[in-house]
């Protein structure tokens, strides 16, 4: 009986993913130890993991920089070109990744820019909400500087510029100051 297949997508459990990642880099290089041997291949694997520690394996010692004391300068300008190509391909890559991080976490920084401006409107709101009330509670002249302070317990400045950020402050609460039974009865 064979393997079902899986789906090919990112695993989300960062230890299975770990225990993926080791299992499937040493078949990697299980199989390009096989393809040198089989086909006569020179054959160079670089790995990255995600916390950026470096896999490598190469069937000369050459793709490393060592034992190349026997080459010819045409030998060495060749491993030279492989060498920067594949080092420009994976930039391009690293670079596009990059990229595309960036474009993502602009995109969030805008849906928060978003939401935070659909909460200012909602303090406002409230806030207009409130104004009215307190002029029907304790009429229309107390209500300009009362509207300031008033209904302004924790600590909200807002202006009428709605690109005015929010400063809120932190407040203790006021501890009552009640009588114990014991300290009431000396």
């Amino acid at each position: 009986m064979g393997r079902g297949k899986i789906e090919i997508r990112r695993i989300d459990n960062s230890t299975s993913r770990q225990v993926t990642f080791s299992k499937r880099r040493k078949g990697l290089i299980k199989k390009a130890k096989e393809l040198t041997i089989l086909c006569d291949a020179e054959v160079g694997l670089v790995i990255f993991s995600s916390t950026g520690k470096l896999y490598e394996y190469a069937n000369t010692r050459q793709m490393m920089g060592e034992q190349l004391y026997g080459l010819s300068v045409k030998n060495l300008q060749d491993l030279e070109n492989q060498l920067e190509m594949s080092l420009r391909c994976i930039r391009m890559a690293k670079e596009q990744i990059l990229t595309e991080e960036i474009r993502e976490l602009n995109r969030k920084g805008n849906f928060i820019h978003q939401e935070n401006l659909e909460l200012y409107k909602k303090v406002n709101l409230l806030r207009q909400e409130n104004t009215q009330l307190y002029k029907k509670v304790y009429g229309t002249s107390e209500v300009a500087a009362a509207s300031r302070d008033a209904f302004n317990p924790y600590g909200f400045h807002t202006g009428e510029d709605p690109q005015e950020q929010i400063q809120l402050q932190l407040s203790q609460p006021e501890q009552d100051t009640y009588e114990t039974s014991g300290s009431a009865s000396k």
